[in-house]
């Protein structure tokens, strides 16, 4: 349990990086929202710069480099901190994220020391150039090229990217093209390297205070010196870095619902119907716990996944070995697909509810709650669409089975015994929530099992499926996250301190053997016959019947007095 990170293990030094980022976002940053929102750059510019000088741009920048050298858990506070600052936050965070790690993990020496001290400081500003007219999820079909000139001084880029944050007021760009039409690789440029212009501001929905252009690249000259890492290997830069830019974001989606549901308590516990407050209201309280389970359980998923990639990368910052550095930055690349989705699904859930508890003050801009919910739907696409990063997570799985990195074929079989035995007894506190979890993940199993012996190797095509397995396996790393944070609680603190983190993991557990039950008992119905299929049906509702925890009622009730008696999500 010690290795399982969770925000009740902040040290002093989490703290006060997670008050400075907060003050700052908080007298900064807000009361120039109006401003932010109208695409006023310049302030958006004075804003990052200000950022530096706080080392809030400074995080994942090594000492040596003028950086702070921190842990991913303050990578991810800084992210939570930011995430409620809509437009702002998601240029703060391209910034020290996806546009500056190419270069602290990937850079040469001379790279780091010439453009690290700059990005922590907010001197130089960044943008991370992927996505072409014709590859967007497919990042590996760019078509933007790039030639040795025949001094050999400079390689010669010709193509567009589009959408790219940060672009109007970025002085640096990390370009991917295709050496020679075939290679593709990453380079560092510069916003005054010749051939290097922008496209008109896209008129976007939301986060209208990050500026999105596209980026041209004709016979741009890019030194020979700025390319990064290595010929051929820019997937290597591309995909893993994305990884962390999808914990990130988890992180930044999370904190901006708690923004969410904070002001919808405000709001629901001042604003009256048939004389009674529409926050005492047996369904608005249900809203409210809900809201606040998603959270509890976003948040023990982002501040797990923080301990799991420091565990990996930390002492790292100094690494020139490049290969292990991409090894260890995919390690974790499940978990990092896990924090998007839930995260950015968690945020859209919360502002659509908190929008409709605010009735039609939600749709007023003055209430803040309309630019909550039109700033939250580009998550879902922003670092790979949720549809394919939920492809991503069975995948990994079945292709380290396919590889014999990973005895499938044991485990599923080991999951059924566990399943049908019904022997195994938990002992202690929260025995039951523990043991649910471990049935969610042999039901997981076996279906997974089922869905390979179906399909065999045409598995990674049946997306439909694997989407499916998706849904039970994320809702599995909630709950588990969840379940064994307040495991840990009740074990330092006793079961009466943690009442509200017990209800909060029962109502995330209950969400996830739902989840479970449903997925499983589809495929069983479609992918399996006879007896087979009589006794997959079985085991599925055994386990959601055996395990749901009952009393949701009054459960969520609790939940939401204690976040009306904070005015804020409470755990």
């Amino acid at each position: 349990m010690d290795s399982f990170f969770t925000p009740e293990d902040f040290t002093e030094e989490h703290k006060m990086i997670a008050s400075t980022a907060k003050q700052f976002i908080e007298k900064d940053v807000m009361p120039r929202k109006d401003e932010i929102e109208e695409q006023n750059f310049d302030t958006v510019v004075s804003l990052l710069h200000k950022a530096g000088s706080l080392g809030l741009l400074a995080h994942s920048v090594p000492e040596q480099y003028g950086g702070l050298g921190l842990d991913k858990i303050s990578k991810g506070i800084v992210g939570e901190m930011v995430g409620p600052a809509s437009g702002y936050g998601v240029a703060h965070s391209n910034h020290t994220c996806i546009a500056t790690l190419p270069i602290t993990y990937f850079g040469t020496a001379e790279q780091k020391e010439k453009y690290l001290p700059k990005l922590a400081s907010g001197e130089y500003i960044g943008a991370y150039c992927l996505t072409e007219p014709n590859a967007g999820s497919d990042a590996l079909a760019a078509q933007t090229v790039a030639r040795l000139n025949e001094a050999g001084t400079h390689y010669i880029l010709n193509g567009t990217k589009i959408y790219i944050t940060n672009a109007e007021f970025s002085d640096t760009f990390i370009i991917y093209a295709k050496v020679d039409g075939t290679k593709f690789t990453a380079f560092i440029a510069e916003r005054s390297f010749p051939g290097l212009s922008l496209g008109p501001e896209e008129q976007k929905m939301g986060i209208k205070g990050s500026s999105t252009r596209s980026v041209i690249l004709e016979d741009c000259e890019i030194p020979a010196e700025n390319l990064l890492g290595e010929v051929g290997k820019g997937h290597v830069i591309a995909l893993n870095v994305l990884n962390l830019g999808r914990y990130n974001l988890g992180s930044a989606c999370m904190g901006a619902s708690k923004t969410g549901l904070k002001k919808t308590i405000e709001f629901i516990q001042q604003r009256k119907q048939f004389k009674t407050a529409i926050a005492d209201f047996p369904a608005s309280m249900e809203k409210v716990a809900k809201m606040a389970a998603r959270i509890y359980a976003a948040e023990s998923v982002q501040y797990r996944t923080a301990g799991l990639l420091e565990q990996s990368l930390g002492g790292l910052y100094e690494s020139e070995d490049h290969k292990l550095i991409a090894r260890r930055l995919s390690e974790y690349a499940t978990e990092c697909a896990i924090c998007k989705v839930y995260g950015s699904e968690t945020l859209d859930y919360t502002a659509d509810e908190s929008l409709q508890l605010h009735g039609g003050a939600g749709f007023i801009k003055e209430y803040g709650i309309e630019q909550i919910y039109r700033d939250s739907r580009i998550n879902r696409i922003f670092e790979g669409t949720n549809e394919i990063n939920r492809l991503l997570i069975p995948t990994h799985l079945f292709r380290k089975a396919m590889k014999g990195e990973l005895d499938l074929q044991g485990k599923i079989e080991a999951a059924f015994t566990s399943l049908t035995n019904q022997n195994k007894e938990y002992d202690g506190v929260f025995a039951k929530e523990r043991e649910a979890v471990d049935a969610i993940r042999s039901l997981f199993l076996v279906t997974a099992g089922l869905a390979y012996q179906s399909y065999g190797e045409r598995l990674p095509s049946e997306q439909e499926v694997l989407m499916g397995l998706a849904d039970i396996a994320i809702q599995l790393f909630a709950a588990e996250s969840a379940v064994y944070r307040t495991y840990k609680s009740i074990l330092a603190n006793g079961e009466e301190k943690s009442r509200t983190k017990i209800d909060l993991a029962r109502a995330t557990l209950e969400e996830a053997l739902w989840m479970a039950e449903k997925v499983s008992r589809r495929f069983a119905s479609e992918l399996a016959s006879g007896e087979q299929r009589k006794q997959l049906l079985s085991l599925a509702f055994r386990v959601g019947s055996r395990f749901m925890p009952g009393e949701s009622v009054e459960r969520n009730r609790r939940i939401a007095r204690m976040q009306y008696e904070a005015c804020q999500y409470e755990c």
